[in-house]
């Protein structure tokens, strides 16, 4: 089985949509995080749900989460929809610099070759592509479930 057989569709974000929408958009779906696109719809690198949580919460409550107790649920969730909403994308996105390797395999990549990609970089998706086309994504869950089925299969 190869990644083009594995990937699935998956939410893309750019760079200049509202950091607010591709937060709901994590939420709504339940996903671990989404692909963030250039303009011209190539990937640019992998927005997960934790990025969007570090720059919604406070940094002082972030060094320091006891101080998250001087909120109450209303009022913590309120700080964190404020500090996302009339942001970009790009704006919470870490500084270039500072950014993991773009998590992509190519169509032609094995399971054990998204696995070990996975491992390396520390993600929970990485995107599928070939010549700057997406052909979607694989997620760790479902990744798991194929070789867990896999090697099921054989016992």
């Amino acid at each position: 089985m190869r990644a083009r057989d594995l990937a699935e569709d998956y939410p893309l974000v750019r760079l200049s949509d509202n950091a607010l929408d591709a937060a709901r958009l994590i939420a709504e779906q339940h996903r671990p995080g989404v692909v963030v696109v250039d303009d011209e719809g190539r990937p640019v690198t992998v927005l997960p749900g934790s990025q969007v949580l570090r720059f919604g919460v406070p940094g002082y409550v972030q060094e320091d989460p006891s101080l998250a107790r001087v909120y109450d649920e209303q009022g913590g969730a309120d700080v964190c929809v404020r500090r996302l909403s009339d942001r970009s994308v790009k704006e919470v996105l870490p500084p270039r610099e500072k950014r993991y390797e773009l998590p992509m395999v190519s169509g032609d990549a094995t399971v054990l070759e998204c696995a070990a990609t996975m491992a390396r970089l520390h993600t929970p998706l990485i995107v599928v592509a070939d010549g700057g086309e997406i052909h979607g994504v694989v997620t760790a869950s479902h990744l798991l479930e194929v070789i867990l089925n896999a090697s099921e299969s054989r016992t």
